[in-house]
Formats: structure tokens, C-alpha cells, sequence
């Protein structure tokens, strides 16, 4: 009889049509439904807005190779945080990880609750604003609400995300037909002369840049839950060509469906363009598009939450965070301590939080560590060809993705510098004061193992390894 104990994992319940819903559940979400507003507010034309919504695509597609490539080097959890402190070191990881722990996540998580609050309540306040105090009490509740579901179980998660990854591409199919059936009746006046008024500041394109790639964001998220991905090394490959690919054409298609109902007006206007446009074409109907966004906005921030939670897991693991974060529940296999940490950090985020501001955030910091990350990709390319490799890329579209991530974070600073930007690079600075003292030379407070120990007891709780 083996007397070995077992061990603690999370296990590997995500397979190829889970992982493709929880692309396309993380992406699509808010984004779609607010940028191409303000993507055509700063780039002042229909026809480079709709140029933009490509070149994002085209974007996401080929640094979400990249990814595939390094996922299938490093079958790790942890996506951006364990490629970079596998090929930058420790330190690049820790800032990382503080940065995303802290800000970028909940950052994120906020900005998508926000948006599912305000989709929530609007049919109650059809002739003004919400008051903002309703629209962050509700925003609150769909945080705790996410947080439950994933703390309870991984496959009650995960069928969440799928079940709203179909009702939200029905829901963009639906948008496109409708512009279809537009565009037959002959109302094609917003699609002539499309790239006059166009502005070719580069800060303004860098900033259109960053509101398109909102709705993008979330493509990478597959590579924080490898462990739990069954097969990584076929399944996040063909995930990933999968979905993204479908999530641009949809964007593209609805793009251009919003054009042919709306004049560039109304969309620069509309404080919610999917609502516009069912009042348009669905009219007594119309509120169907609010609840369909906010389900929208709902679900990405439950698969964020899903695959997020698992950095925070990961760094703890690899000893950038308190030992408890790196633990999971002894009978639901989930993160929840994790989880916990990233719900009150979210909430913490949501007090203050405004929309753009946190998007302007989130795309500069992203696209700076994505940058690290390319970099990374490169020298393993380069110095570590031995290594082996299930799946692979030419060299060329690491180094063309590095090249806009360049771009990305240089681009706003260098023709329109703004204190903000200054301020971002100092927090991100700012991890290496807490690294020094408390990772590299562990000056850890005593009192830190007895609070480890009564919430491991409190949350039924143990240390889990690693599933390889």
C-alpha cells in the first residue's frame, strides 16, 4: 500500500472549448460597448478608427503567438510574471507582480464592474445619470459576487464563463446583423468620406491605441491557468488561433454595424453605444442591448477573476508574496486566499476609480511588461534554442510586437508628456524598495507566520504545488 501522501493541486479542468471561452469571455466585455466611442473621439475619423480597431487585432494576434510559444517552453501558471522571472530574474518579476497584484488586476476588475453597474441600472434612470454612489454599490456587489463563484468551485467558474462567452457572441452576431440589414436599406452616408477630420498626433494615436486595446485586453489570460489547462502544450496553441482571431473580425463587423446606424456624431455623443444603437434598430427593444452589455461587462470580470487570481497564487508560490496567497483549499482545490486578496484590493480600487483614467493606466503598464516579456522571448530564442518547444514562431513577429510595445509606452509620453505617465513609472520603481528588504533579505516581521497560521486554520487552507 503506498503510504506517500497526496499531494495538494489545483487541478486541470480546463480543456480546448473552456479555454477558447475563457479568451473570448475575458475579452469580450466592456471594451466593445464604450471605446469605439472614445477610440473615435481621439483619432477624429470613422475610417481610422476602423484602422486602428485592426491594427489592435492584428496586434493581439501576434503577441498572442508569441505567448503560445512561451507557454509552451514554460508550462507554468502565472502567464507574464513567470516568463519574465524565468528569463529577467527576480527582481523584473517582483515589479511585476506588485504592480499587477495591486494595481493592473483590480484596476482592471474595477473598471469592468463599473461599466456592468452602470448597464445594470440604467433602465431605472432612462432620463439622467445614475448617482454615483448606486452605480459603485452595484459594482461592489458584482466584485463579491465573482469572488464567490470562484472561491465555491473551478468548474462553477468555468461554466459560468462559457455560458456568457456564447450569450455574448450571439450578442455581437445579432449587432452585426443588424448592421447588415442597415447597410442593404442604403444608409451608407457615415461610411463616405471616412478619413476626413483624421488627427495624427502620435500622443493622439497612442491614446486611441490604448482604448481599443481595452476592449482587447485579456488575450494573454489563458497563460496564468497552463496548470489547469489540460494539454497546454496543444490545447493553448489552438485556443488562442481560435479565439482571437474571431474576437477581431467580430470587433471589425460591429464597428462598422455602429457606423451604418449611428452618424459619427451620435457615436462620438453616446454615453452607451450597444444601447444607442438597440434604440436604433431594435427600438422597444433597445434595453435588451443594456442588459446584454452588462452580462458582458459581468462575465469578463468573472474569467479575469479566474485567471488572475492564479498570478497572485503564482508569485506567492515562488516566494514574491505572503505564504498564504499561496495556498488552496483542502476540499474545493480553489485559490481562495488569493481570491480573497484580489476582492479587496479591487474594492479598495473601485472608491476612487474613474473609466479612462484606468484604461490609460492599464494599456501603459500592460505594454511595458509585455515589452519585457517579448524581450525575454527573444533571448530564449537566441541563447536557448535547446530548449524544447512543442510550438513555434518566427523570430520576426516577437521582435514586430516589441517594437509596438515601444511605441505604446513611448508614444503618449514623448508628444504629449503628462505627470500621470511619471507617476506610473515611479510606483512601478517603487517595488524595488519593497523587494530588497523583504524578498532579497527576508526581513519578515515574526508576527506575519501567526497571522499565516490562524488564516490557514480559519480558511481551511494548506500549501499546494505545482501541476506539471
Amino acid at each position: 500500500m503506498d503510504s506517500t501522501p497526496k499531494k495538494l493541486q489545483l487541478k486541470s479542468h480546463v480543456g480546448l472549448m473552456g479555454g477558447v471561452s475563457l479568451v473570448v469571455g475575458i475579452m469580450i466585455g466592456s471594451g466593445i460597448f464604450i471605446s469605439p466611442q472614445t477610440v473615435l473621439l481621439k483619432i477624429g475619423s470613422p475610417g481610422a478608427g476602423l484602422v486602428i480597431w485592426a491594427c489592435c487585432g492584428l496586434l493581439t494576434v501576434l503577441a498572442s503567438l508569441s505567448y503560445a510559444e512561451l507557454g509552451t517552453v514554460i508550462r507554468e501558471s502565472g502567464g507574464t510574471y513567470m516568463y519574465i522571472l524565468r528569463a529577467s530574474g527576480n527582481l523584473m518579476a517582483f515589479m511585476f507582480a506588485f504592480t499587477y497584484v495591486l494595481v493592473l488586476r483590480p484596476g482592471g476588475s474595477a473598471a469592468q464592474a463599473l461599466i456592468f453597474a452602470k448597464n445594470t441600472v440604467a433602465p431605472f434612470y432612462q432620463d439622467c445619470p445614475p448617482p454615483v454612489v448606486v452605480v459603485k454599490t452595484v459594482a461592489a456587489g458584482g466584485i463579491l459576487l465573482v469572488a464567490i463563484v470562484n472561491c465555491l468551485s473551478v468548474r462553477c467558474a468555468m461554466g459560468v464563463t462559457m455560458c456568457l462567452s456564447i450569450s455574448k457572441v450571439l450578442t455581437l452576431v445579432v449587432i452585426v446583423i443588424g448592421g447588415v440589414w442597415v447597410l442593404s436599406q442604403g444608409y451608407t452616408a457615415s461610411l463616405q468620406n471616412t478619413f476626413e477630420g483624421t488627427n495624427l498626433s502620435i500622443s493622439i494615436m497612442g491614446m486611441a491605441f490604448y482604448q481599443c486595446l481595452w476592449s482587447y485586453s485579456g488575450w494573454s489570460n489563458l497563460n496564468f491557468v497552463t496548470e489547469e489547462l489540460k494539454r497546454p502544450e496543444v490545447n493553448l496553441p489552438r485556443a488562442l488561433m481560435i479565439a482571437i482571431p474571431m474576437v477581431t473580425v467580430l470587433y471589425l463587423l460591429v464597428n462598422v454595424s455602429y457606423l451604418a446606424v449611428m452618424t459619427p456624431r451620435e457615436l462620438a455623443v453616446s454615453s452607451a453605444v450597444a444601447v444607442t444603437w438597440g434604440n436604433k434598430v431594435l427600438g422597444g427593444w433597445g434595453w435588451v442591448m443594456s442588459v446584454a452589455a452588462a452580462l458582458s461587462s459581468f462575465g469578463s470580470l468573472n474569467g479575469s477573476f479566474f485567471s488572475g487570481g492564479r498570478v497572485c497564487f503564482v508569485a506567492a508560490r515562488e516566494g514574491h508574496m505572503p505564504d498564504i496567497l499561496a495556498m488552496a483549499h483542502v476540499r474545493r482545490l480553489t485559490p481562495s486566499p488569493a481570491l480573497i486578496f484580489t476582492t479587496v484590493i479591487s474594492l479598495i480600487v473601485l472608491i476612487p476609480g474613474d473609466f479612462e483614467g484606468i484604461v490609460n493606466f492599464f494599456s501603459f503598464t500592460a505594454w511595458f511588461f509585455y515589452g519585457v516579456t517579448l524581450s525575454g522571448l527573444l533571448y530564449l530564442k537566441i541563447k536557448k534554442r535547446d530548449l524544447p518547444r512543442s510550438y513555434t514562431v518566427p523570430i520576426i513577429i516577437p521582435f514586430l510586437v516589441l517594437l509596438a510595445a515601444v511605441f505604446l509606452v513611448l508614444a503618449p509620453i514623448i508628444d504629449n508628456p503628462q505627470i500621470e505617465y511619471l507617476y506610473v513609472t515611479l510606483f512601478i520603481l517603487s517595488g524595488v524598495l519593497i523587494y530588497v528588504p523583504f524578498i532579497h533579505y527576508k526581513l519578515c516581521p515574526g508576527f506575519l507566520n501567526k497571522l499565516t497560521v490562524f488564516l490557514q486554520l480559519f480558511l481551511e487552507v494548506a500549501p499546494a504545488d505545482k501541476n506539471l
